[in-house]
């Protein structure tokens, strides 16, 4: 490891990668030769054009990046990319590399490309992390809460007295009654974001007081009933600063390959229409359907 490690530490001046103001649909290419057409066609055939597409938006954010990273940020990439592949050693890397068809240099690259891509994110959408956090604070809020659900309405109702009524433990009667996974936890779901909860469950949640059971409702073809037992509202931390960093780096990145594929389509031939299964068997010499005008 201390081979690649190193080299990773050489002085550079080159400029980071591009910020995305700075990307025009001029970086990438309409399909425009045959061969273009071809090899844009099978990714897209084999459902790994768009994948394609961001992995090449983030070389081209990230490989003109030379800045050094500190010793311990390369170590702690190059222990994460082996703990991911389970190489144990450095003839297992090398045979890696061998089978990869990679470079040295190309597999360095590899392995420090989460952190230059990180660091790109923290340079250019870190300072809107803020904004997005106050955006979507309601939905980040982590609750806690008792969950009884079960197909019948009347012994739904009958529960929920039984808990109102002291009569019987929230805990007792969900490990007994409950028809959903919660019955092996005796009820208790949580701590989770309210975002994890089904929307009409996450609003009454949101709503209620800690420790208020509120009467039976119906989702999905369920009777639910439910007691908020503790909601934590969401802080913005390092831990929330670094997730809106990369939720806000993640949605600039699939528009932007969305923006990329508008070329594209231009250049692929359309799809031809597809016959319907039933027609062609029930008159198999019938000629294929025209698009209409």
């Amino acid at each position: 490891m201390a081979d690649l490690a190193a080299a990773s530490q050489a002085p550079g001046n080159a400029p980071a990668g591009p910020s995305p103001a700075s990307l025009s649909p001029a970086s990438l290419s309409p399909a425009s030769s045959a061969g273009d057409v071809v090899a844009f066609s099978e990714l897209a055939r084999l459902g790994l054009l768009r994948p394609y597409l961001r992995q090449q938006l983030i070389s081209e954010l990230v490989d003109g990046d030379l800045e050094p990273f500190s010793n311990e940020d390369t170590q702690g990439a190059f222990q994460a990319f082996a703990q991911e592949r389970q190489i144990t050693s450095q003839e297992a890397r090398e045979r890696y590399r061998v089978d990869q068809l990679l470079s040295p240099q190309a597999l360095e690259a590899q392995i420090l490309r989460p952190l230059r891509l990180l660091r790109h994110g923290q340079r250019h959408f870190r300072p809107k992390a803020e904004a997005r956090f106050l955006e979507r604070k309601t939905e980040l809020d982590r609750v806690v809460y008792s969950l009884l659900r079960l197909k019948d309405q009347g012994l739904a109702r009958e529960l929920f007295l039984r808990i109102d009524e002291d009569a019987a433990s929230f805990a007792d009667l969900a490990a007994a009654y409950a028809e959903g996974p919660e019955q092996s936890t005796r009820g208790i779901v949580g701590p989770v974001a309210l975002t994890q909860a089904h929307p009409a469950l996450a609003d009454r949640l949101r709503t209620a007081s800690p420790g208020q059971l509120l009467e039976p409702f119906r989702i999905e073809g369920w009777w639910v009933v439910v007691r908020l037992e503790q909601l934590t509202p969401a802080v913005f931390d390092q831990a929330t600063a670094s997730q809106m960093t990369q939720e806000l780096l993640d949605q600039w990145l699939n528009e932007e390959v969305e923006r990329r594929l508008v070329p594209i389509r231009a250049s692929l031939p359309a799809p031809a229409p597809q016959v319907p299964q039933a027609l062609t068997e029930a008159n198999p010499a019938a000629p294929a359907a025209q698009p209409s005008a």
